[in-house]
C-alpha cells in the first residue's frame, strides 16, 4: 500500500504525535506484504500488518519511541524463531515517529515517491538507486517499496477516484458504507429525500439537491451509481449522465428495465455505443438481491475496475452484469 500523507496528516492532526508502521521487506511467508502500514499514536492505532508477534512487538518499539526513544528505527526478524509464528518467512520492519513539524519538512523531490534517509549514518544515495527512482516517477508503472543503503523509497498514495452514488435507499447506504473505508474511494451519497442523509457513514459527503444535483461538482473520472426510487428519475439521470464525462456508469435494475430505458435513451438522441457505456444490471447474481449483497457486489464489480483517472472499463460477464 502507498505512503498514505492525508491520512497520516489526518491521525497528526486528531493525536499530535504518531508512529508509522510499515513492513519494507518480505522473504518467504509472511502475514502481509511488503508495504502494509499502521499508525500507532499514545492510547490507540489503525491498521495492521498482520497481527501476531510481530505486529505486537512493532507497536511496543512505536510506544517506546512515541515516549521520547529514537524518531526511526528498522528490525529484521525471523518469524519463526525469533517471533514464534508460523509463516517461517522473515520480514524488515521500519517505524518513524511524525508530528506536524517532521510533515511539514517531508521532501517533496519527487511528486508520487517519498524517498528518505532510515539510518542517520546512511551514505550518499548511490546514483544507481536514483537512477531507478527517475525511471519510477511519472511511469505507468507504480515504484514498489523499496530499501536500499539505508534509503527507503516508497510510492505516494496518489488521487482517490470520486464514486457518486444517486439514491440513498437499502442499496445505495449499504454501498457507501462498504466504500467509506476504502481510501482508493472519495464516496458522495445524493438524496433529495427528508432523512435520507442523516447518518452518513464517517468520510461520506452528501448531496441533499434535487436529482442530478450531484452531477454539477462530479469529476470527469468520477463513478456514478444510479438507484432512485423511481424509473423515471432513474432514467432522466442515465440521460444527463451521457451528457457530460465520467468513467464508470453503473444502473440499478434487471434485464428488462434496461431493455426499455436503452429504447428510451435512443429516443433522446444517444447512440448504441454511448448507451453502452453504462452498464445494468450491475452486481453480482450469485450473490442475492438482499441489499447488503447487491451492494458487495457492486462494490467488487468497482474494485475490478481500474485505477483512479483511467477511462477503461472492466471486461464484465453476462453473468457478471446482473443484479
Amino acid at each position: 500500500m502507498p505512503f498514505d500523507r492525508a491520512a497520516l496528516s489526518q491521525a497528526v492532526a486528531a493525536h499530535g504525535t504518531v508512529a508509522r508502521i510499515v513492513v519494507v521487506q518480505v522473504k518467504g511467508s509472511a502475514p502481509r506484504p511488503a508495504g502494509t502500514s499502521m499508525l500507532v499514536w499514545a492510547g490507540g492505532a489503525s491498521g495492521t500488518i498482520g497481527g501476531g508477534q510481530l505486529e505486537l512487538q512493532s507497536m511496543r518499539d512505536a510506544a517506546m519511541m512515541l515516549a521520547g526513544g529514537p524518531r526511526s528505527k528498522l528490525t529484521r526478524a525471523a518469524l519463526g524463531p525469533a517471533m514464534n509464528q508460523c509463516c517461517g518467512g522473515a520480514v524488515t520492519v521500519v517505524i518513524e515517529v511524525f508530528d506536524a513539524v517532521t510533515l511539514d519538512a517531508l521532501p517533496d523531490t519527487y511528486p508520487d515517491i517519498y524517498l528518505r534517509a532510515i539510518d542517520p549514518a546512511a551514505p550518499p544515495l548511490a546514483d544507481s538507486f536514483r537512477a531507478k527512482i527517475d525511471r519510477a516517477s511519472g511511469s505507468a508503472t507504480p515504484l514498489a517499496i523499496t530499501l536500499h543503503g539505508g534509503w527507503l523509497a516508497e510510492p505516494l498514495w496518489q488521487p482517490s477516484r470520486q464514486v457518486v452514488i444517486h439514491g440513498a435507499g437499502h442499496v445505495g447506504s449499504a454501498l457507501a458504507r462498504i466504500l467509506a473505508p476504502l481510501p482508493q474511494f472519495r464516496v458522495t451519497l445524493a438524496d433529495p429525500r427528508p432523512g435520507y442523509l442523516d447518518t452518513l457513514p464517517e468520510g461520506v459527503t452528501g448531496v441533499d439537491g434535487p436529482w442530478g444535483a450531484a452531477l454539477h461538482g462530479a469529476e470527469d473520472d468520477a463513478a456514478h451509481f444510479i438507484m432512485t426510487p423511481a424509473h423515471d428519475d432513474d432514467l432522466d439521470l442515465c440521460h444527463r449522465l451521457l451528457q457530460r464525462d465520467f468513467a464508470f456508469g453503473g444502473l440499478i435494475g434487471s434485464d428488462t428495465k434496461w431493455a426499455r430505458f436503452r429504447s428510451r435513451l435512443a429516443a433522446l438522441g444517444h447512440a448504441p455505443e454511448q448507451i453502452a457505456r453504462i452498464t445494468c444490471p450491475i452486481g453480482a447474481r450469485q450473490f442475492g438481491k438482499h441489499p447488503q449483497a447487491i451492494a458487495l457486489g457492486v462494490a467488487t464489480q468497482l474494485l475490478q475496475f481500474g485505477p483512479a483517472r483511467t477511462n477503461k472499463q472492466p471486461s464484465l460477464t453476462q453473468k457478471e452484469r446482473c443484479a
